[in-house]
């Protein structure tokens, strides 16, 4: 069986799947867009320590970054799934697929850091909690946050089932009893 046979008929035995696939990356678009949106515009004033705002902390501006970036690719992957020459290579939204999870779990990293510090503050270096004179902005960034979550389980998923649209093409390997009783 050629390979444009082999793509072609996983995704007719799989219309859910596919669905599911499409589906998922329509819906991140709008929440990292929201992520995007609730941490560009957070910022709050204090009279007594100044004012706050996403471009002073560099774990915000990247996980504005990795979010424009990932709702792009899920906009482009969206519409070239339907496409018949990017159906044939699905090793490309697998890599792409694991790549984007792993800029979001890192940008994510990145952010609960700060909101740790933020809430706890670190007594070895003197510094002490900010969220207690900026509440607003910590709630904001909580949400920024769980929408930011919410996109990385959408790409565990996506991740999952790109998976096995390239690993479910191939055969298991074979082991001969020989095999299984050197093993043990």
């Amino acid at each position: 069986m050629s390979n444009n046979n082999i793509a072609e008929s996983s995704n007719t035995q799989n219309p859910i799947l596919k669905l599911l696939d499409c589906s998922l990356r329509v819906s991140v678009i709008p929440l990292s867009v929201a992520t995007i949106w609730l941490t560009v515009t957070n910022k709050q004033d204090n009279s007594i320590y100044g004012d706050v705002k996403f471009n002073n902390l560099l774990g915000l501006k990247y996980m504005v970054c990795t979010s424009a970036i990932c709702a792009a690719y899920a906009l482009f992957a969206a519409i070239a799934s339907w496409i018949r020459y990017f159906v044939t290579k699905a090793w490309l939204f697998f890599v792409s697929d694991q790549i984007v999870a792993y800029l979001m779990v890192t940008s994510g990293a990145a952010v609960m850091e700060i909101l740790y510090l933020a809430y706890n503050g670190d007594q070895k270096v003197t510094w002490s909690e900010a969220c207690n004179s900026y509440g607003k902005f910590c709630n904001k960034m909580k949400v920024a946050l769980i929408l930011h979550a919410l996109v990385l389980c959408c790409f565990i998923v996506l991740a999952l089932i790109s998976s096995y649209r390239v690993f479910s093409k191939f055969d298991p390997p074979f082991f001969s009893k020989q095999d299984n009783e050197e093993r043990t």
